[in-house]
Formats: structure tokens, sequence, C-alpha cells
């Protein structure tokens, strides 16, 4: 089923660039009800109920983006948390992805690139920016990956799903299993790859060929 939101939770401190942000989501998915918070305080007051889907800047006046990050995927596992930051380092990037980003696009495009960029998550694209791809790409050489279990065919199906922005309970829905199955696939999956997110995951799904670059 294709991916859509109706709520949408952008945090930045720049009243420029949280506009700029807010047209990329509205002109994404239209209808969308867009929050906006320019403080870590803010968007923490803001995830009651957690949004769907969140645009997080990283240099926040009062803490980093990332402790919003691990806060939403404590409260809602399956909130897709999108990094966007002037920041393309792995001292930004790597501890954002471990915290529970799924994506991470740098302030260096038009709106409407954007939203372009966002509207591909509908199509299982994940929002990542070029340069930060070949970054995360470059961090699992296959010298790494030869040394990693097989995936079976089952867990293969379901990091395809999950790898296109299903959730744990779409994927089971598509095929045909419980929640909890999945889950336990999901989990044996992160362990086989060494990742520890669905980020990580994204990354060496596209690697493999299992959803488009």
């Amino acid at each position: 089923m294709p991916v859509e939101f109706e709520r949408a939770l952008v945090v930045e401190d720049q009243p420029a660039t949280r506009a700029w942000l807010a047209a990329a989501l509205e002109s994404a998915f239209p209808g969308v009800r867009v929050e906006q918070a320019d403080s870590l305080a803010g968007g923490l007051l803001a995830c009651d109920p957690p949004p769907p889907i969140a645009l997080v800047d990283l240099g926040l006046p009062d803490g980093s983006g990332t402790e919003l990050i691990s806060a939403l995927q404590r409260r809602r596992a399956d909130t897709l948390c999108v990094v966007v930051t002037v920041f393309d380092d792995d001292g930004h990037l790597f501890p954002a992805l471990r915290a529970g980003a799924q994506g991470y696009l740098l302030k260096d495009q038009p709106v409407e690139r954007l939203a372009q960029t966002l509207r591909g998550i509908v199509d299982g694209q994940p929002p990542l920016s070029p340069s930060i791809a070949r970054r995360v790409l470059g961090h699992f050489r296959p010298a790494d990956t030869a040394e990693q279990a097989p995936l079976t065919a089952r867990e293969t199906d379901v990091l395809r799903w999950v790898a296109k922005g299903f959730t744990v309970q779409q994927a089971a829905k598509a095929l045909e299993l419980s929640p909890h199955t999945v889950a336990g696939y999901l989990k044996d999956i992160y362990r086989k790859l060494a990742v520890t997110s669905r980020a990580e995951a994204t990354i060496e799904a596209t690697r493999r060929g299992l959803i488009a670059p």
C-alpha cells in the first residue's frame, strides 16, 4: 500500500528554513498538516502523539536533534525521522542513523527538489542526499558483507518491504504473516547485516539491488 502522511513535524530553529521545509512537505504530500517547533523542547512537546514523519535539524539551540529522534523511536518506532542539516560528516551522520533516523538530507537544494525527494518515499526511495548515500555505502564494504550470514528468502522479502518504507504491520499484511513473525525476521536481519536502524537496512537493501537506488 502507498505511504502517505496526514501529519508531519518540522523541528528547525531558523524561521526561513522551517518555512522551506514545511513548503516541501506540503508540496510532496498535499493536504498534510505540518506542525512546527524551533527547539528540542518544542519538538518533544509536539511528539505527543508522535507524528508519522518528522524533519529534524541536528543543531538545535537547546540540544541535538538526535535526542528528539531517539525519543520519537521510543514512543513510536514507525515514525519516519529524516534529518535535514548542513552537516555531511561521519560524526553527525552515523550517530543520527544509530539514533533511528531513516533519512539524511542536506540543506543544499531548492524546495522543489526536496519535495521530489520526500515524495520518493511513496515509491520506496530512501530520503538520502546523493553524497550521503555514497558515504553510507562506503561504510559497507564488500569485504565486510562477505563475512555476514546470508539472508533466507523470507528474510529477503521482509527486508525488501521494510526498506520500501512499510511498517512491520504493513509488511506482515503484504506477506500474509503475523506482525510478531515479521518483527522476529527483522531482528534476525539486523543481526545478520550488522545494522541498527531501518536507514542502514535500506542502504544494504539498495546495495543488494532489492530496491531502486
